[in-house]
């Protein structure tokens, strides 16, 4: 053989190696079906609480749907401010997903004089997950056992009682607030990085009450290790049924739920926002989704993202007006 033929040769064995390993190469990312690696879930609250454990229902079922990996990333701080800028600042690429509530996304445009994003502009909303409502528990040591005592003792003892919240402008504080202007009581604000650590200082007594999230607070009242007062919301509770309102007990009028719902960056792609939105509705309504959501106190909401939308700002408006009314703030 000559060189010449061998010198072909080989050219030609190189083009086809490398068309070879061209076929090896990832495609581009818009060719490749979504999703194809994990998915972040970023949660702006401490893990244990009430939006970390949904958050782990709902990505665990995901993961399943998907086919994917759904990644829990507890960014704590700000009344939930620092998990939300997080997000909102994350690639629009489907791979960022945020647990949102009432506080980030209702409450706390009102509440702060400086917001690091914007609820409405910076989110693409994909589904409400749940409702949840929030259980006024204290300390078993605590010198009260009704709401009509709890407001004697702090009328009897102004500033004496201390109140945990998960962070500034939730809705655990906001609860807190309500209860202190409709009472016409004095009551302390202590706030924390997420409602677990606030649970772990009530059950040592290091905080008197709190009005918290059913889904943390509720393990604990079953194993009597803190007592369930009253619920915020308008009925009583399935789970606690002999738990009466805050309404009935002694405040007439009063009503808070907290809420929580699943969000991407806002310029996440339409068809992917889509893709989500149609998985977590269909996540939702699997009977054991709706089952580990209630034993938690939650009731389970799926709907579009208009419809989500909407109630975000009618929420927007409702809480703009008791941030107002009851004097809160936080800078």
């Amino acid at each position: 053989m000559t060189q010449r033929h061998v010198s072909t040769r080989r050219l030609a064995l190189a083009s086809l190696a490398a068309a070879a390993a061209a076929t090896l190469l990832p495609l581009p990312a818009a060719a490749q079906a979504y999703p194809n690696k994990p998915i972040t879930m970023i949660v702006p609250f401490s893990a244990g609480g009430t939006t970390d454990i949904l958050a782990r229902i709902v990505g665990q079922a995901l993961t399943a749907e998907l086919g994917q990996s759904v990644i829990i990333d507890n960014r704590a701080g700000a009344g939930g401010n620092i998990g939300g800028q997080l997000a909102a600042r994350a690639p629009a690429d489907g791979y960022t997903l945020f647990m949102g509530t009432v506080g980030t996304h209702a409450i706390n445009e009102a509440l702060y004089k400086k917001m690091p994003f914007d609820p409405i502009k910076d989110f693409a909303p994909l589904s409400r997950v749940a409702n949840v409502p929030n259980l006024l528990v204290a300390h078993p040591a605590q010198p009260f056992k009704t709401v009509p005592e709890m407001i004697a003792y702090a009328k009897a003892n102004p500033g004496k009682i201390n109140f945990g919240s998960s962070g500034s402008g939730s809705s655990i504080h906001l609860s807190g607030e309500l209860f202190k202007s409709m009472a016409k009581v004095d009551m302390v604000h202590i706030p924390y990085k997420g409602s677990a650590p606030a649970v772990n200082d009530l059950l040592g007594n290091q905080i008197a009450i709190m009005f918290d999230n059913m889904p943390s607070a509720i393990q604990h009242v079953r194993a009597g290790k803190l007592r369930a007062i009253a619920v915020t919301t308008a009925k009583r509770s399935p789970e606690l049924p002999d738990v009466p309102t805050i309404a009935e007990a002694g405040v007439p009028g009063y009503e808070a739920t907290s809420w929580f719902g699943l969000f991407a960056p806002a310029a996440t792609p339409a068809p992917i926002v889509a893709q989500l939105s149609k998985a977590l509705v269909k996540v939702l309504n699997q009977p054991d989704v709706k089952q580990k959501i209630a034993a938690q106190g939650g009731d389970v909401v799926a709907e579009t993202p208009a419809q989500f939308a909407a109630f975000i700002k009618a929420e927007t408006a409702k809480w703009g007006k008791v941030v107002k009314e009851s004097g809160a703030s936080v800078d």
